[in-house]
């Protein structure tokens, strides 16, 4: 017998022996108000009774359990995707659609809880037929259900979509569980167009001069099969290679590769392009940019762990055979004592209790990449605030599974990322992260609710970034063990070391951007920073902006002080080539930073054209739902209704009651003994 049983059993005899006193005081009472010829000796006994029956069951009793049952209607989720590319798809009938999806959700409110999001890149409860979002999302838009509801009595998902997404993962290889069917509704012409694109570009973010690097384009051609020509890198207007591209068959792709020689140090701006083809309506896509800092020497990287880690070998393994970086893997016992020649420092369970770094690294101010530990001494770390922007604090040891963020900009990563990712076994954890202002977050820590930063970076004068956990060579062996190599974590660890290195400079005066490559969608943010005689930031002198575009014409702005360091934000520009000029005057001594970025006037959303119907049908397959053409939505009201396996849930809830703190209890009591005291007053004054 379990406890709860015993328990229950135990409450009964208690009620039965509350019964049988009661009576017997009850009956007691009538013989003896009997004898004393009460007129109506059979109600005091009843009031008797009553008094002693609550009386006990306060002392016998003391709590009841009180159960209660309610009826939870099934959750229906209707995803709608408010990409710029379901506006072009609806066009004229974007009303008549709206209208359509209102209709339905109104009917099936009447059975359902009905919950309504529209998604492109992000989120949105409310707005969400304005089809404004400049990229999809469609994986993370699923993941967020399955978040959001989690035990929750999800009965179906509606995704009204054209199947393309230009960001995260395929949503048919995504492992989620989801328990609830999918209905797929597909918006726009499933009839393919000609097409031919440069889908994705591929280089080092930083390279060495007089070396030979690689720029890698993706080509992809739909119903070009004839077509003949050269794809083309060139720099500014000198064309520096090309390839030829043959296509043999209608679904067309391959990687196309040039060499380019790093001849003069400082920022090069590349284009690839593709020369459109006959018949071809989406020229925009024929042509991308991509930006490559080329550094006068190579990057000394400087890493250091607490103890001997195969992490370290991990991050070693990852930079070994780039030209760009120079490595020095040592342990706290043997830290240098200048890091002068070093340009980015890694710590590896660093500062510990036993060695006390702070102060050293402070007094560098060297871009750091902080890996934390159980080593780690955590007031250590904080005590290098000033570098990082970044709290820390700690935890119990826990499991920390690692979330990519879909809104991280600092760097492009490979499109697989996000299935790496959720191949991907915990890091170790026992702390917190707290980031500043201007953080990126590269990686969040899952259990949901929980959302804190596990990869982080930060921009300024001096860059940082922050790992909360141990367990990168996990991450490189499963990645192994799943996809047979390490690109997608070896490319996270390098390009954190690029970022990290390219901001390695000490310069009194410098100006930094997220990305050098924009959308006309985008508003475009700047930083900057001075630092004083002792390498510290300062916000004092005012700082200007001028920003010219390839007519000449130029557009003046003031940095505004944020913290030590300066920003701002010029908003959304228009399609071209720009370059910027940052002036300020620090100790009578005029300073000047310069740079290029380029806005593409296409957004991601129209680099896609038509819709993917397979992938709708794959989906609505695979989670046991059902496909429609959006001129048919109103038919999955129908569906979903005759579907037995979406019915509503009996919630149990069961409250234990302690009688001694309702007042109302002890009322009913006085209530009853006053009432018989007063009958037999009353009968016997007579």
């Amino acid at each position: 017998m379990n406890f709860s049983l015993a328990c229950l059993l135990m409450q009964w005899i208690y009620w039965l022996l509350a019964i049988i006193l009661s009576v017997g005081a009850g009956y007691w009472v009538y013989r003896a108000d009997k004898l004393r010829a009460v007129p109506y000796p059979g109600l005091t006994s009843l009031l008797r009774s009553l008094v002693v029956f609550f009386t006990l069951l306060l002392v016998l009793v003391p709590t009841i359990i009180i159960t209660r049952h309610t009826v939870e209607k099934p959750f229906v989720l209707l995803l709608q995707d408010n990409s710029r590319s379901i506006g072009n798809a609806l066009a004229g009938d974007s009303a008549s659609y709206r209208k359509s999806v209102e209709d339905l959700a109104r009917k099936l409110g009447d059975k359902y809880k009905v919950v309504q999001w529209g998604f492109g890149n992000t989120i949105q409860n409310d707005s969400i037929f304005q089809y404004r979002q400049a990229a999809t999302d469609i994986s993370a838009a699923l993941s967020r259900a399955q978040e959001y509801f989690g035990l929750q009595n999800l009965g179906a998902v509606i995704l009204a979509t054209d199947g393309r997404f230009n960001e995260g993962m395929n949503p048919l290889y995504q492992q989620l569980s989801l328990h609830s069917a999918m209905y797929t509704v597909g918006i726009g012409d499933s009839v393919q167009q000609k097409d031919v694109k440069v889908a994705r570009v591929y280089a080092n973010k930083v390279v060495t001069i007089n070396s030979n690097f690689e720029i890698r384009a993706d080509v992809v051609a739909d119903l070009c099969k004839g077509y003949s020509n050269s794809a083309v890198i060139k720099e500014g207007d000198n064309i520096l290679s090309s390839v030829p591209v043959s296509v043999n068959s209608d679904k067309y792709d391959r990687s196309v590769s040039f060499t380019v020689k790093a001849d003069k140090p400082g920022l090069h701006h590349y284009s690839i392009s593709l020369p459109e083809a006959a018949g071809e309506l989406n020229k925009s896509n024929n042509r991308r940019d991509i930006f490559v800092d080329v550094a006068e020497e190579k990057k000394n990287i400087l890493l250091v762990s607490a103890a001997p880690h195969p992490d370290v070998n991990g991050i070693r393994d990852a930079l070994r055979g780039l030209e760009s970086y120079s490595v020095t893997v040592v342990t706290a016992d043997n830290f240098p004592a200048s890091l002068n020649g070093y340009n980015v420092v890694v710590l590896h369970g660093l500062p510990s209790l036993r060695n006390r770094l702070a102060a050293q690294l402070l007094a560098a101010k060297k871009p750091v990449w902080i890996i934390l530990t159980n080593q780690t001494d955590i007031n250590g770390v904080n005590s290098l605030s000033e570098l990082t922007h970044t709290s820390i604090s700690a935890t119990t040891l826990h499991d920390a599974l690692a979330s990519y963020e879909p809104a991280f900009t600092s760097f492009t990563l490979p499109q697989n990322i996000q299935s790496v990712t959720d191949k991907m076994p915990p890091l170790s954890s026992n702390v917190n992260v707290n980031t500043g202002p201007g953080a990126n977050v590269l990686f969040t820590q899952k259990p949901v609710g929980q959302q804190a930063p596990l990869w982080t970076l930060q921009q300024g004068a001096v860059a940082s970034a922050v790992l909360a956990g141990e367990g990168l060579w996990r991450w490189r062996l499963y990645e192994y063990k799943n996809f047979n190599d390490h690109t997608v974590i070896d490319e996270c660890i390098r390009q954190t070391i690029a970022f990290l290195s390219a901001n390695s400079n000490e310069k009194p005066f410098g100006v930094s951007l997220q990305k050098f490559v924009w959308s006309d969608q985008e508003a475009i943010s700047l930083n900057a920073w001075v630092l004083n005689a002792n390498n510290q930031q300062v916000n004092t002198p005012d700082v200007q902006l001028t920003i010219t575009d390839s007519a000449g014409r130029k557009q003046n702005f003031s940095f505004e002080r944020s913290g030590t360091t300066y920003h701002v934000n010029v908003g959304v520009w228009a399609g071209g080539t720009y370059t910027y000029t940052a002036r300020t005057t620090y100790n009578d001594k005029p300073l000047s930073a310069s740079g290029t970025f380029v806005v593409e006037s296409i957004p991601l959303e129209l680099m896609e054209s038509g819709a993917d119907y397979p992938l709708l049908y794959g989906l609505a397959k695979k989670y046991n739902g059902g496909f429609v053409p959006a001129r048919n939505i109103a038919s999955l009201y129908d569906s979903i209704s005759h579907n037995d396996k979406i019915k509503p849930v009996i919630q149990s809830n069961t409250e234990t009651v302690p009688l001694i703190d309702r007042k109302w209890y002890f009322f009913i009591i006085l209530l009853l003994a006053v009432g018989e005291w007063l009958l037999r007053k009353y009968w016997l004054a007579q």
